[in-house]
């Protein structure tokens, strides 16, 4: 067959491309085909080419669509985080974490520290690379979890709730402790906790040391089960007290000072 008669194929190849729900194979499918011409490729490994373009482009549209549907407010990766400016925290631990491994065991990771330490970055960074493994993510503030579970036991449809967020493969609960949790609150966030417990995996971020828990679920005997639940089989995380986001800030009213006095000067 001539250049100019496999040339001509393209667009019927392309049709059948979208009837079958190939995209990337029918944008690229001219492309590859040059170049195989050129560099006499053969035709398996041309074919082969075009697969793993359809692949790769079909999990990337998956993962995009699990971040979406995770609900972070910012997507961030541990790309972004600055371990140099932490040295309270062990990056090897949060390297090994970014396997997703612990999901695949259903095992709970908690992040303890001081505000702006770096937790939600860490959490949001592993529930990122759950996505892309593959794995139904899901994250809420706390706050906007009990709020939530508050109106479903109002409107009874609890049950409901409480098993939806039982079922997604990861679940970060982000700022956990900031405020007292009243006790039928405290209750009802046990029943998730219960219902994930060893089979699903929990990332938790908390600035209360296991010893102030009390101060935030106020009834001891649930507040002992509770902790029971989210640290059997743990990997804690503790990122220290000293506030990266403090200080990025102070350091940025300093250079504003800073170039408001050269411009008085000047």
């Amino acid at each position: 067959m001539s250049t100019t008669e496999a040339a001509s194929l393209i667009p019927a190849i392309q049709a059948h491309c979208r009837e079958i729900r190939l995209p990337t194979v029918s944008r690229q499918c001219a492309a590859l085909a040059e170049q195989a011409r050129r560099s006499s490729m053969d035709p398996l490994a041309y074919l082969h080419g075009l697969l793993i373009a359809e692949h790769d482009e079909r999990q990337s549209r998956r993962a995009a669509r699990r971040i979406k549907e995770a609900g972070f407010p910012q997507v961030k990766t541990l790309e972004g985080f600055d371990f140099a400016r932490n040295a309270d925290l062990d990056e090897g631990i949060i390297r090994s974490l970014m396997s997703s491994e612990f999901v695949a065991e259903g095992r709970p990771v908690l992040f303890l520290g001081g505000s702006g330490t770096g937790k939600s970055h860490l959490a949001t960074a592993l529930g990122v690379a759950a996505c892309h493994r593959g794995y139904a993510v899901r994250y809420t503030a706390a706050s906007a979890l009990i709020n939530e579970l508050i109106e479903a036991q109002e409107s009874r449809a609890l049950s409901r709730i409480v098993n939806r967020y039982a079922r997604f493969e990861l679940l970060i609960l982000d700022d956990l402790g900031y405020l007292p949790l009243p006790i039928g609150a405290a209750q009802m966030l046990f029943q998730i906790v219960a219902e994930r417990s060893e089979r699903k995996a929990t990332v938790i971020t908390t600035n209360r040391p296991f010893g102030e828990w009390t101060d935030v679920i106020a009834d001891p005997r649930l507040c002992r089960a509770f902790v029971e639940r989210v640290t059997f089989r743990a990997h804690i995380v503790e990122t220290g007290d000293k506030s990266v986001r403090l200080e990025e800030t102070l350091k940025t009213q300093a250079a504003v000072r800073a170039r408001k006095g050269v411009g008085a000067i000047l």
